[in-house]
């Protein structure tokens, strides 16, 4: 036998807040457009699953995103906005960030092998300590203000093979 108990508005809110039903995390563009929603605790995992499941991120808004050790291998991130983000010592092999905003992003020890950064912005980016190698960046702004984009100068000769400069 089931019975039935009315409550008021406030009352249910609370029931349903102690009950925990959790809220969907939502991976969005700039528009405000859906592109992912999970029910992951947090963004960096709702990200990774995102990338797992091969969903196109393309154009995402993850500025000021804490993404640091992040496993987003072959994510398409084309044009996303990651200004700010920390992605140190993400693996972003084989990643399209093509066009993507990564100004003042954390990319220290990042794996960037095979990565496209083609028009990406990279002005103020922390590259120290990345793995650059077949890293493509066609294109590639790398304005900083005051010399803040910086890398390792053992790095030096990838980055520039990178860049598809000859070293001789």
């Amino acid at each position: 036998m089931s019975k039935t108990i009315t409550v008021s508005d406030e009352t249910y809110k609370l029931i349903k807040d102690q009950i925990g039903q959790k809220d969907k995390i939502r991976i969005k563009k700039l528009n405000g457009e859906v592109l992912f929603e999970s029910t992951k605790n947090t963004l960096k995992e709702a990200v990774e699953e995102a990338v797992r499941e091969g969903v196109n991120l393309e154009g995402a808004n993850l500025g000021n995103a804490d993404l640091g050790n992040a496993d987003l291998e072959g994510a398409y991130l084309e044009g996303a906005y990651l200004e700010g983000a920390n992605l140190g010592n993400a693996n972003l092999g084989n990643a399209n960030l093509g066009n993507a905003d990564l100004e003042g992003a954390d990319l220290g020890n990042a794996n960037l092998e095979g990565a496209d950064l083609g028009n990406a912005d990279l002005g103020n980016a922390n590259l120290e300590g990345a793995y650059l190698v077949g890293a493509d960046f066609f294109h590639t702004k790398f304005f900083g203000k005051g010399g803040n984009t910086r890398i390792n100068k053992d790095q030096v000769e990838n980055f520039l093979k990178a860049l598809g400069v000859a070293v001789s």
